[in-house]
């Protein structure tokens, strides 16, 4: 739901994303969640923390759920890793290869083979199911071909856990549990459930950039990068908020590939004769840089956050500040609470854990 300018729209919406979901439509008391509101010329909702953009669902039908399920298909083969997307007439052929698969690493690629196959097919009967019912043939919910489906998609949801994103680093099996939730539940509660995983989303997002504003804070040669990092951050949570379907598509990514690239070119600032400790923490830094990038563009794209790449990349950089930070004393102005969404200021984040351990 695009109403008004659609340009006009989208600079309040990166405007809103600048200041911090949580103050978006800052009212006296708390807000409750799943509470919609118009802010800045858009619906949102509310969700932990976050006013999330809002979509209206389309109509609890099967053949509303049959296209929203194709556009999940086709979302899932996107973000995982290659070779998987298997036809669902070959479904015989990959519970054969995978039944007499004995070779670890070959047995899980070919369970997330036979999970492309059992999702595939759960598509076909579905497309079946909503023909039958537009030729006039009435379908009842304990149809016997929609507790096949449904049995397809759960065991392909079982299967779905050994399948990795295409990053090669870690699986994100949600995605193969939200045509489950259409197929299960009305169309409502999905997008609710969508909202919710944006706004953990969202937080992931805000967590990654924190602790790299926070690293790099100590460190003279990565001065100029506070505000990329921001710009990034911001463009981030948009594009993970905003469908493809939405008029604003066009900005909202733009901005944020634009965004990724103009980080991705940070130069450390080094001496004219640098020593090699300092070529070494450049370069550490900006390998940090170009992985958290990367990172948060996965994220934001499956709009579900990764936990496993999150904490090695948190681990990562924990080891580079040990190395390479300076210590300083805190200023006064760190020792305000960070609020609960959104990019802290410098230094916060350390100034409550110094707090805690005394």
């Amino acid at each position: 739901m695009c109403g008004g300018d659609g340009n006009m729209d989208a600079k309040a919406d990166r405007t809103t994303a600048r200041r911090g979901q949580t103050t978006a439509g800052a009212t006296d008391g708390p807000v409750v969640t799943g509470t919609r509101r118009q802010l800045a010329g858009r619906w949102r909702v509310f969700y932990g923390g976050y006013w999330v953009k809002a979509y209206d669902a389309p109509a609890d039908s099967l053949t509303a759920k049959k296209k929203l399920i194709h556009a999940l298909t086709r979302r899932l083969f996107n973000h995982v890793e290659h070779g998987i997307n298997i036809p669902g007439w070959r479904l015989d052929e990959a519970q054969r290869a995978y039944d007499s698969e004995e070779e670890p690493r070959k047995k899980r690629v070919k369970a997330s083979m036979l999970a492309g196959a059992l999702f595939n097919r759960a598509a076909d009967v579905f497309t079946k199911v909503v023909e039958l019912q537009a030729l006039g043939v009435d379908i009842a919910p304990d149809n016997g071909l929609l507790f096949e489906c449904g049995e397809y998609l759960q065991r392909a949801l079982a299967l779905g856990k050994q399948v990795l994103h295409r990053s090669g680093d870690e699986g994100i099996d949600e995605l193969w549990g939200e045509p489950f939730k259409v197929f299960a539940f009305p169309i409502e509660d999905f997008y609710k459930s969508r909202y919710v995983k944006i706004a953990l989303t969202m937080r992931a997002i805000d967590h990654v950039t924190a602790e790299l504003l926070s690293m790099f804070e100590r460190m003279p040669m990565f001065a100029g990068i506070e505000p990329l990092l921001r710009e990034f951050c911001a463009a981030a949570k948009l594009k993970s908020e905003t469908l493809h379907t939405d008029a604003d598509i066009f900005d909202v990514w733009a901005a944020f590939v634009a965004a990724g690239e103009r980080l991705s070119e940070f130069q450390p600032a080094l001496p004219p004769a640098p020593s090699g400790e300092e070529q070494q923490q450049a370069a550490q830094g900006r390998a940090l840089v170009r992985q958290s990038k990367d990172l948060i563009f996965y994220v934001t794209r499956a709009r579900v956050p990764m936990p496993k790449s999150t904490r090695e990349l948190l681990e990562r950089c924990e080891l580079f500040r040990a190395t390479f930070a300076t210590p300083r004393p805190l200023r006064r102005d760190e020792d305000a609470a960070a609020p609960p969404t959104g990019l802290p200021p410098p230094g916060a984040r350390r100034a409550q854990a110094s707090r805690a351990s005394r």
